[in-house]
């Protein structure tokens, strides 16, 4: 069920267009943000009524208008909670977005085939689940079902964990038939430094076929979630120099509740851009890999 209004937003809105960073750096043609959502406007595409959070209006011509400003021409829109299993804001964006941009949606434990095909048409290529402490986990049966039912359309499951739950999930997501998304790093803790148990896993996933890392939440991961978030550049280092080959580059705009300082999204390319110096690597994660999982129709 929807509300046609909703109360007023209780996380705050991403920076202003106008203050954000120009990146110090020109990106590749074609390059993707390949972690963005986008919210509302609510009085247009109505928020869920049992959210568990009530975000401002982030509309897809904000994001495009960001996009255009970092010189990003690709994107991944990932269905946000607060929308819940409605696809229509998202749907609408892919529809406007000439093929430039691709999604990730929310599906309940009944969609069906043809659900998935219709989706898939639509510019869909994989299914969210969250488990992280202060969201609704899924049980792993419906990530397996799941996974089966979207198999022979050639999309992924995206996993939102942080290091309580990754550990647990790791062996069972090896034994997933499709690929699989971690997002943010995993969420593992800055805090735990490179060295840590959880992030070693991440980087044993190298070699592995059909396992994704997202370097995004460089802000979810710092420990003191201050700009501009130095204890989380380790490990985007880490990650680049072990497995660009299985890496994707995302902002995360506009960055639902965030605890800390709210990021510059110029500032976060100039981060990637940094640690990930080389042409042929930028190419890689910002174009080759996100071309490969997402098959974007403007190529």
């Amino acid at each position: 069920m929807t509300q046609e209004i909703p109360v007023s937003a209780d996380c705050p809105p991403p920076m202003p267009l106008e203050r954000v960073a120009q990146p110090a750096s020109r990106l590749p043609a074609h390059a993707c943000d390949a972690h963005t959502h986008i919210f509302g406007p609510a009085s247009v595409f109505p928020y869920a009524a049992d959210r568990t959070y009530t975000p401002p209006d982030a509309s897809f011509q904000d994001l495009r208008a960001l996009h255009r400003k970092l010189g990003i021409s690709r994107g991944v829109i990932v269905q946000p909670g607060c929308h819940g299993y409605d696809m229509s804001a998202v749907l609408d964006a892919l529809e406007k977005g000439d093929g430039r941009y691709r999604a990730v949606a929310l599906l309940p434990p009944t969609a069906t085939a043809a659900d998935v095909r219709r989706l898939d048409a639509a510019g869909v290529r994989g299914v969210r689940f969250n488990f992280v402490a202060h969201l609704e986990s899924a049980a792993w049966s419906e990530v397996r079902d799941m996974a089966r039912l979207i198999a022979p359309f050639g999309w992924h499951i995206c996993i939102h964990s942080d290091r309580q739950s990754l550990p647990e999930l790791l062996p069972l997501l090896k034994r997933l038939e499709v690929p699989f998304v971690l997002d943010h790093m995993g969420r593992v803790a800055a805090a735990d430094g490179v060295d840590s148990g959880a992030f070693r896993e991440l980087l044993a996933l190298r070699g592995r076929g059909g396992a994704w890392i997202k370097i995004s939440g460089i802000d979810r991961i710092s420990s003191s979630g201050r700009r501009p978030y130095s204890d989380g550049r380790p490990f985007v280092k880490a990650l680049v120099e072990s497995m660009a080959d299985q890496l994707l580059w995302g902002s995360d705009w506009p960055h639902p509740n965030v605890r800390g300082d709210m990021p510059d999204d110029g500032e976060l390319v100039d981060i990637f851009t940094e640690i990930c110096s080389g042409r042929a690597e930028q190419e890689r994660i910002l174009v080759s890999n996100p071309q490969a999982l997402y098959r974007f129709g403007d190529a």
